[in-house]
């Protein structure tokens, strides 16, 4: 599969698992914004590129890259004010919220073949 193909899995699948635990904020693929897509596509090639990093890696490689793009820390998720309640050390998120980046990297690690 292409990057962008495994970066919409890995997106519909954050979405299915976003609305399983009680956040229906989560757009389809389609109507997701530019900026989204891109956050999925590096995150796919961060995994492609680095086959061994955890999941707090994958964690970490989307908070720097949040940084970069002015992002910040908030209670709840802003975008248009750039501010995110997952920009938090890996170890400080909430399980739930830990679990995105283990489904993130094993959909990427099942789909990159």
């Amino acid at each position: 599969m292409k990057v962008e193909q495994i970066a919409q899995v890995a997106h519909e699948i954050n979405k299915a698992y976003c609305e399983a635990i009680g956040d229906n904020s989560q757009t389809s693929w389609d109507d997701a914004p530019q900026w989204q897509k891109e956050s999925a596509v590096l995150g796919v090639i961060f995994h492609m590129e680095n086959p061994d990093a955890g999941p707090d890696a994958s964690h970490n490689s989307w908070m720097k890259q949040k940084i970069e793009d002015g992002w910040k820390y908030g209670p709840t998720k802003d975008p248009d004010n750039k501010y995110h309640p997952c920009i938090l050390p890996f170890e400080m998120l909430p399980n739930e919220q830990k679990a995105k980046d283990y489904l993130f990297r094993q959909v990427v690690h099942s789909l990159n073949k």
